[in-house]
């Protein structure tokens, strides 16, 4: 290679590892938008709790990922020497020039990592915290690799035998199914495992309202999350060659979609509102590079409205306590931006094509059965060896003081003398 080519492919290079990293850092940063909306949802007692908590699972989905998720996904490990990773050995090829394999997994990482912090929205007020810690462990180090890389790196033949039996793969972009579907529907298995917060039902099963204590960093929340989106979807791209504008204006449209709807059909509420935005991204996600922007407007428009529906149906009819509604949010939002790239993502339709419905709707049901049953099977499990819910005191006490010894505002507890 002439000096020339191999400036031009360094700077490539160089390119894609400052783009990627660029969206690992916003999706890094949604993180603490998962973490504003709990603070804001739940009650005061609960507040440093959900902030401990969602930062504490980003660290040991870290090192789960890093020892064994990743491996599990691509098949590729770490555990060589710094020359090797960085590419700058002969040896080092394999992970790309200037290390880009590693920025790679940074920005995968935090879709990873974003599996325990949807959970914990469901769970929150009254879930231990070192046996949630080991579910995270296990989930991004085992469960969620398995599906993660069965649709993303075509492992197992999963996606050949469904491109060979309906005439396309199953297309899931920036990760309708793979992380919220897959997060949702493990939140709805911990969720019904853990039973329902002390005092959310009266004796014959009528709901108790829990206000959130705090409209304003519930809205903050929901901003981090919407503004680090943008990374969750468009840097999904992998490479300044593939990225597409399109990602980010169906993005913009869906997110429109689902504050409208769910403006509309929660009449008002602060809390659908913002949840609404979400919801329209969540459903987004798999078909943003394939839809006509129209589209993504009545997929975003279709997700708000199921969130706010579904949310109640969860609370009042089925009577489960999911704190933060994540299994309507992600799980069901997420089914449904699965379904949907297959119906806005055809041609005939506006969308670019190559989609086939018949191949979203079984890797969608297949993403929900998986993580439905081994969510039972890691929270059932840990449920029957260690617990995993606080006592009925330490939970009335609020998870603050029983986890953390310390209260959101120190300062204000201390008694008067």
């Amino acid at each position: 290679m002439d000096p020339i080519e191999s400036a031009s492919a360094g700077l490539g290079a160089g390119g894609d590892v400052f783009f990627i990293l660029m969206g690992a850092i916003l999706v890094f940063a949604m993180h603490s938008g998962f973490a504003f909306l709990e603070v804001g949802t739940v009650r005061h007692k609960n507040q440093v709790n959900a902030l401990v908590k969602i930062l504490a699972d980003f660290a040991v989905s870290t090192v789960a990922y890093f020892f064994i998720g990743y491996s599990v996904a691509y098949g590729v490990d770490f555990l060589v020497n710094a020359a090797e990773l960085s590419g700058s050995s002969a040896e080092g090829a394999s992970y790309g020039p200037q290390g880009v394999d590693l920025v790679k997994f940074f920005f995968l990482l935090t879709f990873a990592a974003a599996i325990p912090a949807i959970i914990s929205g469901g769970i929150a007020e009254r879930a231990r915290f070192w046996p949630q810690a080991a579910a995270t462990a296990i989930i991004v180090g085992l469960v969620y690799p398995f599906y993660e890389g069965l649709v993303w790196n075509g492992n197992w033949g999963f996606q050949d035998w469904l491109e060979g039996t309906f005439g396309a793969p199953f297309h899931d972009f920036a990760g309708s199914i793979v992380v919220h579907a897959v997060g949702g529907w493990l939140a709805f298995s911990a969720a019904i495992l853990l039973g329902r917060r002390l005092g959310r039902y009266t004796k014959d099963g009528k709901l108790i309202g829990f206000p959130p204590s705090s409209i304003p960093w519930l809205a903050l929340g929901s901003w981090l999350l919407c503004i680090g989106w943008f990374g969750f979807n468009v840097v999904s791209a992998q490479s300044l060659e593939g990225v597409s504008g399109l990602v980010a204006m169906n993005s913009v449209l869906a997110m429109a979609g689902g504050i409208l709807a769910a403006l509309v059909v929660g009449r008002n509420d602060p809390g659908f509102i913002h949840n609404g935005a979400l919801a329209g991204l969540v459903a987004v996600c798999a078909g943003s590079d394939i839809m006509h922007p129209a589209g993504s407007l009545i997929v975003g428009g279709v997700a708000g409205a199921l969130f706010v529906v579904m949310f109640d149906f969860c609370q009042r009819r089925l009577k489960i306590d999911d704190v933060l509604g994540v299994w309507p949010l992600h799980g069901l939002c997420g089914l449904w931006g699965g379904l949907a790239a297959g119906i806005f993502g055809m041609a005939e339709l506006g969308g670019l094509g190559g989609v086939s419905f018949m191949s979203q709707l079984v890797g969608s049901l297949a993403g929900v059965v998986y993580a439905t049953l081994l969510g039972l099977v890691v929270y059932g499990g840990l449920k029957l060896v260690v617990g995993i819910r606080l006592t009925a005191e330490e939970e009335h006490r609020g998870a603050d003081l029983s986890i953390h010894n310390i209260g959101a505002n120190p300062e204000s507890e201390i008694p008067v003398r």
